[in-house]
């Protein structure tokens, strides 16, 4: 019932949301009388926060110089690359699965734009696939991957931002162990969660407190019946939207109350910056609850991957298979939610993995937020991604002959008209840093 009632609540408010929208523009139109009053400029900032505050907000566009075609497409998926078809190399962006949209690594993109062909993974909101698409865990997100290197190889990059560390090496593994020819040529994680054994941090700790148990009641709610994945078992993203605002409620009560001066004051420029920060920030996406509770008891309770002990369809992940795709680990000194070290376990784990095909690099300075996006990123971690590509551009020997482990169907021409706190913890760390900077 409470995803039922939480639809019923927003309903209930879309009568008054547009009321004060019309009180707003009343007050803002020159033309209108109230426009002069003495506090009409704060009776149409009281408005607009009321409406924002209230609003469900839909996915945001990417907004980038650059066209957008869907390259490849699943029920929980689809694929977009930025640009026409190029001979500039190939990097694949795999997004975060946990809360956010892709968008949030727009500035991940835009770094690229001129150096790659860019590709990123789009993810579906969970309350918007049909039930009858079936299931999506974390084996499903391991075969996607699969799937989306050999559709989009070969001489395929692929960089891994955060929560995607994990499937992401698991694929790769997964694919040498079976000599696959379209393995990438090199793989980056930044900030990932290999091993978050080392140096644990709060979220870290968390899932060690609570049994999986406790997740399941406490976390999975069916989509009713006004979606049209009604039915289907979710972590809800209003859900996980209360647990990125409660961490830090006095910081965004700062936020807006100075948004509220900004516009009483006639700051459009300070106003326009809250706006866009907040449209990507309160945008959030439902996950699948068998995918949620598979990587919490798999990645943060159980360690299965460092371990050694975690398996893809009966079949065991083995790191020690991964011998020709390049790795490169990027971590920051100051990222409270993914430890130091905890990506870097990749390095250490792919023992047959010769050491000119390893990099690491530590971004001082950089919190979690700052590895994938910010002037950091752009100055110092982009340039060194881009030249450890350039470096494992080629193969050292010829390739064996093609043989895909999944069939591509042909797609139709896609429609362009659209361009809590564990396993979302990227999506909210990322969100809190750009809070600070924004602030």
């Amino acid at each position: 019932m409470l995803y039922l009632m939480r639809d019923a609540y927003d309903q209930m408010l879309s009568p008054m949301r547009m009321a004060a929208e019309m009180a707003r523009t009343a007050c803002e139109n020159p033309f209108s009388p109230l426009a002069y009053m003495p506090n009409g400029r704060a009776v149409a900032a009281s408005c607009e926060l009321f409406e924002r505050a209230t609003r469900t907000y839909a996915k945001p566009r990417f907004n980038l110089p650059a066209s957008e075609r869907v390259v490849w497409e699943r029920p929980f998926c689809r694929v977009i690359a930025f640009g026409e078809p190029s001979t500039k190399p190939k990097l694949l962006l795999v997004a975060p699965l946990s809360g956010h949209y892709a968008t949030l690594l727009r500035g991940t993109v835009a770094a690229f734009l001129d150096t790659h062909q860019v590709f990123i993974t789009d993810w579906a909101d969970a309350k918007k696939v049909p039930l009858s698409a079936g299931r999506f865990d974390l084996d499903d997100y391991i075969d996607y991957c699969v799937a989306m290197f050999e559709s989009l190889g070969p001489d395929l990059h692929v960089t891994a931002v955060c929560q995607p560390s994990v499937p992401v090496l698991a694929a790769i593994a997964r694919m040498e162990a079976e000599e696959h020819p379209r393995v990438p040529r090199s793989a980056v994680l930044i900030g990932g969660p290999i091993d978050t054994r080392r140096s644990p941090t709060a979220v870290n700790r968390l899932p060690q407190e609570k049994p999986i148990g406790w997740f399941k009641q406490n976390c999975i709610h069916p989509v009713p019946w006004t979606h049209q994945g009604h039915g289907r078992d979710v972590y809800p993203g209003f859900l996980q939207l209360a647990g990125f605002i409660s961490m830090n409620l006095d910081r965004h009560q700062t936020a807006h109350w100075d948004m509220f001066k900004h516009l009483v004051q006639g700051d459009g420029d300070s106003a326009a910056k809250h706006r866009e920060f907040y449209d990507e920030y309160l945008a959030v996406m439902d996950l699948t609850a068998e995918y949620y509770l598979q990587t919490v008891e798999t990645v943060f309770i159980e360690h299965s991957l460092p371990k050694g002990q975690m398996r893809h369809r009966g079949k065991a992940v083995e790191l020690s298979a991964i011998r020709r795709c390049a790795l490169m680990a990027i971590e920051g000194e100051k990222d409270d939610i993914t430890g130091i070290g905890q990506t870097r376990a990749a390095l250490d784990l792919t023992v047959n993995l010769s050491a000119e095909k390893k990099a690491y690099h530590l971004q001082m300075g950089a919190g979690h937020y700052g590895v994938f996006n910010g002037s950091r990123f752009r100055a110092d971690i982009a340039p060194k991604i881009v030249a450890f590509m350039e470096a494992h551009a080629k193969p050292a020997v010829a390739e064996p002959p093609i043989r895909l482990l999944h069939s591509i169907p042909e797609l139709a021409e896609p429609d362009l008209s659209i361009p809590a706190a564990l396993l979302t913890h990227d999506a909210f760390a990322a969100s809190e840093a750009a809070l600070e900077l924004h602030a």
